[in-house]
């Protein structure tokens, strides 16, 4: 009898795994030919990131006379549409786009959001703290070494819900963002970037 209960428990435990892992696949993100959906999705970060870098690049807004790289800081990007978006996922590409062009230098020790890198500051604290000394002097960051960003990069993403007609919805998403020195507050480049997309109404999209 006993063999039996157990039997019946492996079976029912194989259908619940393979129910878990029916119709599962990983999405060719080179070439994701998935369906559009109304929400943000990696499509649309990774677009909007590349038009704006590309943008950027092209405006020469990152040459300089004697040729050595601006060191730029990302400020903060505020969410202004209806879904919880982390826009580090914009910011972090951007980022990515612009170091890999070998144009810029971006900081760890100042941002939006605080330092990217804590231990920036962390390891400074504890050089100015009495554990100081159980750390090789030589090992401690310096006074006066933190190099302080020239450019920034600010902007907002926001959402507007337009009606299209009786069944259809029309979602728009805009990205925006500029270049701004920080010294002189000037700005130097800005560029809007729209995402839109048309729909079922039944479909909620945040």
């Amino acid at each position: 009898m006993k063999k039996i209960y157990f039997a019946i428990i492996l079976v029912s435990l194989t259908m619940v795994f393979a129910g878990c892992t029916a119709g599962t696949k990983n999405i060719d993100v080179v070439n994701d030919e998935g369906k559009a959906v109304m929400e943000l999705d990696y499509r649309d970060f990774d677009k909007a990131a590349v038009e704006m870098v590309q943008s950027m690049i092209a405006s020469g807004v990152f040459k300089k006379a004697d040729g050595s790289r601006y060191v730029v800081t990302t400020a903060k990007v505020l969410n202004d549409t209806m879904q919880r978006i982390d826009t580090d996922q914009l910011t972090f590409k951007i980022e990515q786009e612009l170091m890999n062009s070998g144009m810029v230098t971006m900081t760890s020790a100042v941002g939006g959001k605080g330092a990217p890198d804590q231990m920036v500051h962390q390891l400074r604290e504890l050089r100015d703290s009495e554990k100081a000394d159980e750390f090789k002097q030589g090992t401690l960051p310096g006074k006066g070494q933190i190099i302080a960003p020239e450019l920034s990069i600010s902007g907002k993403i926001f959402q507007r819900n337009v009606r299209y007609d009786n069944n259809l919805q029309q979602v728009e998403y805009y990205f925006q963002l500029r270049v701004s020195e920080i010294a002189s507050g000037a700005s130097y480049w800005q560029k809007e970037t729209l995402i839109g997309k048309r729909g079922s109404k039944k479909v909620v999209p945040w």
